[in-house]
């Protein structure tokens, strides 16, 4: 019934943001300048910024004497990052370089080895072993290269072998990570059965965590009754391909698509970001009070239609994964059980906002933001905000409650609608067995499950604290009743022989 209430208040603040052209798409001012969350209701809570930009680097600033073109891709190794430079058929590799930003380290647009074709055509993403091998999505060329070090050429990963796949379909690889059994993980274009996957050595071994398929119930029963031209006609029940995917530092696979629709939302079967295991299973927790989608409204202002369109995705090793939106082009955080962090960014030509973000990467808890129209990477820093709520985080994971719960306090004195701060005080608390105290800060944000762990802890506490007391009153309940029933017996068999005896 609560979730019921919810949702039609979040209806009915959404018709009310759709009416009111004061309002902005995610009711912020300045077109999102300022970052923002959602508090237990769905109601709009601006924030503190999470993030700052500390730079935004172009083809010149990065040192390049040939523009970016249609870039698609980054990959951060260490302090390297390598850029896709799809339009110029090349890899750029930059150096991060903290007093003058990136400087140009190399750039990659041929290879050595016993290979026909040596040059790339159109690369749509790189990614590197812990071996130092590179791995190529060559998307023009058909194939997934493998290079060492210095550029030679291994091998190569071609189109998969299988009968359910068209033969006249061209493998066209756009997106791929690597484990550190060095198999490969990819996204083509045209397969939408989920990842496909190949061994080390070059071996398509399946695919791997296909999304579900949705389908209306009543385009289901038509499809029963049709004809066979009328069913060539009508939109098959398939599963769809995933935009990109990130493999975090214990080995399991982000992945996110923007094929999101407003039904789906409605019917609550969207899910643009999936955490999938070594069988393809989805095990991301979502134990927010809302869907992991971005935003929660949208409109049609200034032309930007329709749901968030998750496009890329980075995970830190505290397991916030971060995600872009390149319809209104936000960058939106969560934590691990799927709670909003943060949000932030906009449509526009400013530094923080973009005009097509097509790509997200992460060093330490630096974000780079990669615009494919702009050609050019935004590099964003933690405020003093953000950096709280990131030690806060830390703090709690590596056991240190009392310290993680003194910094989220910090947090709440910058912002006290910031509801991740009285949640995370509440956490630590009941890590400390201060369960009452805990119970409060829960009961202030809405926390059920928290609460209820609170309160388990804290009923049990007390039973203990209380027990003797607890056995006197049973005691006293149990036995005074029947003690008094039984003198009440003697003294009538008493007062019985007395009068027998007279």
């Amino acid at each position: 019934m609560r979730k019921m209430i919810k949702r039609a208040g979040v209806l009915l603040a959404g018709a009310v943001m759709l009416l009111s052209s004061s309002l902005s798409v995610c009711a912020m001012p300045d077109g999102g300048r300022y970052g923002y969350n959602y508090d237990y209701w769905g109601d709009v809570q601006g924030s503190p910024n999470a993030y700052a930009v500390s730079g935004v680097y172009t083809s010149v600033d990065m040192g390049l004497d040939k523009n970016l073109s249609n870039p698609q891709s980054l990959y951060v190794c260490g302090n390297l990052v390598y850029i896709c430079d799809t339009g110029n058929n090349r890899i750029v590799v930059v150096e991060r370089v903290d007093a003058e930003g990136f400087k140009l380290k190399q750039i990659i647009d041929e290879f050595k080895g016993d290979v026909e074709v040596k040059t790339f055509s159109g690369p749509t993403d790189i990614a590197v072993s812990e071996e130092g091998y590179l791995y190529i999505a060559d998307k023009g060329n058909s194939r997934i290269l493998k290079l060492d070090a210095d550029l030679n050429y291994m091998m190569q990963f071609d189109k998969p072998v299988d009968n359910t796949l068209d033969p006249e379909l061209t493998f066209s690889p756009n997106k791929i990570v690597i484990d550190t059994a060095g198999r490969v993980y990819c996204i083509a274009t045209g397969i939408n059965k989920g990842l496909i996957k190949y061994e080390n050595d070059g071996v398509f071994s399946g695919f791997v965590g296909a999304t579900k398929v949705t389908y209306d119930f009543t385009d289901y029963i038509w499809k029963k009754l049709a004809t066979e031209e009328q069913r060539a006609q009508m939109v098959s029940f398939v599963p769809t391909e995933y935009d990109n995917i990130y493999m975090d530092h214990e080995g399991f696979i982000y992945a996110c698509t923007s094929n999101v629709t407003q039904e789906d939302i409605d019917a609550e079967k969207a899910d643009p970001i999936r955490k999938l295991n070594l069988m393809g299973n989805d095990i991301l927790v979502r134990n927010g009070e809302w869907p992991i989608y971005g935003d929660l409204y949208w409109g049609n202002n200034a032309g930007y239609d329709g749901p968030s369109k998750l496009t890329d995705i980075t995970v830190f090793d505290n397991d916030i994964y971060v995600s872009i939106d390149r319809n209104r082009g936000r960058v939106f955080g969560y934590n691990d059980q799927g709670h909003m962090v943060y949000a932030f960014g906009g449509p526009g030509n400013e530094n923080g906002y973009f005009r097509n973000p097509i790509a997200v990467e992460h060093m330490g808890y630096d974000l780079l933001v990669l615009d494919s129209l702009d050609c050019a990477i935004t590099l964003f820093t933690p405020t003093e905000f953000g950096r709280l709520v990131y030690q806060a985080i830390d703090q709690f994971d590596n056991g240190d409650y009392i310290a993680s719960g003194e910094t989220w306090q910090e947090v709440m004195a910058i912002n006290g609608n910031y509801d991740l701060a009285y949640i995370g005080i509440g956490r630590s608390l009941l890590r400390q067995e201060r369960y009452h105290e805990a119970m409060e800060y829960f009961e202030l944000k809405y926390d059920d499950e928290n609460y209820s762990k609170a309160y388990k802890q804290y009923r049990k506490e007390w039973v203990e604290e209380h027990i003797v007391i607890l056995f006197i009153v049973v005691f006293g309940v149990l036995i005074i009743p029947l003690a008094i029933g039984k003198i009440k017996n003697i003294r009538h068999e008493i007062d019985t022989a007395d009068i027998f005896r007279l």
